[in-house]
């Protein structure tokens, strides 16, 4: 810390707006060893995050061991973190990696942020701009956390900016497949805020917020969906409708006034 903090600072990371530098990066709770025991929980020593995406790993060692001894682990936090970047040192020497291109070496100093940015997205910004400009915006918007309480996991983030992203790509058949209890339903709920947030529609004009339908095969899955997305507390409380055959029928319509509408195949 003694060394890499200031090297980071130096280079912007924290100093530069839309720059985060996050310690002990939660990757995993631990493998489960028996008797309800996990093993020590996997954490990233630093994570660079830009414009709310992260950038590159940073696996610190002593300063009496060798700057590479955590090359292991850097690349397989980047691999789970889905960066391109990825480093390990001991304070006094750097080791760079590039995950894409799989190039190894000496590095100097750490990236600035823009830098980082630009060598990560910078051949496909020129390919795609206005691609990668609508990327950027819906990835700009701030994950919505309830004060702190209820960060994405790791791989909940790699979901919601893998979906975004292919949305930006005019890709409109997207499927995410997650095991039970992964978060499904909180992924669906970051996906939908930050649509919401960037008033992404169909037409890519930003005049108006999005309409979102949210479809279940069961009630009960319907009515979960809609009290998560409500205990978040983001969304105005007329955004969220939760339609109903009953409703339909005594109102001779189907609800248009709101963001995001909740329901089954059935009634649909």
């Amino acid at each position: 810390l003694t060394y890499i903090d200031p090297a980071l600072q130096a280079a912007g990371w924290g100093v530069v707006e839309g720059s985060r530098i996050r310690k002990q990066f939660p990757i995993s709770k631990g493998r489960l060893i028996g008797n309800g025991q996990r093993s020590k929980p996997d954490k990233a020593d630093y994570v660079l995050q830009y414009r709310n995406r992260n950038l590159a790993v940073i696996e610190g060692k002593k300063r009496d061991l060798n700057y590479t001894e955590g090359v292991t682990q850097a690349k397989d936090y980047a691999g789970r973190l889905q960066v391109r970047y990825t480093y390990s040192t001991n304070g006094l020497k750097i080791y760079g990696m590039d995950m894409s291109e799989g190039n190894e070496a000496d590095v100097l100093v750490y990236p600035s942020p823009n830098e980082l940015w630009e060598m990560t997205f910078g051949e496909q910004n020129k390919l795609q701009p206005q691609a990668t400009a609508l990327s950027d915006k819906l990835l700009s918007v701030p994950y919505e956390t309830k004060s702190g309480t209820k960060p994405p996991r790791y791989y909940q983030e790699n979901s919601v900016a893998n979906v975004l992203d292919a949305i930006a790509h005019d890709k409109n058949r997207i499927l995410l497949t997650l095991a039970t209890g992964t978060g499904k339903t909180d992924i669906a709920f970051q996906i939908a805020w930050k649509l919401f947030k960037s008033r992404w529609n169909i037409n890519n004009d930003g005049a108006r917020s999005p309409r979102i339908l949210f479809l279940a095969d069961r009630n009960t899955l319907a009515d979960q969906a809609f009290t998560k997305f409500n205990e978040y507390g983001a969304f105005d409380e007329d955004a969220l409708v939760r339609i109903s055959p009953d409703e339909i029928k005594k109102k001779g319509k189907v609800p248009k006034n709101g963001n995001i509408f909740f329901t089954i195949f059935q009634t649909f």
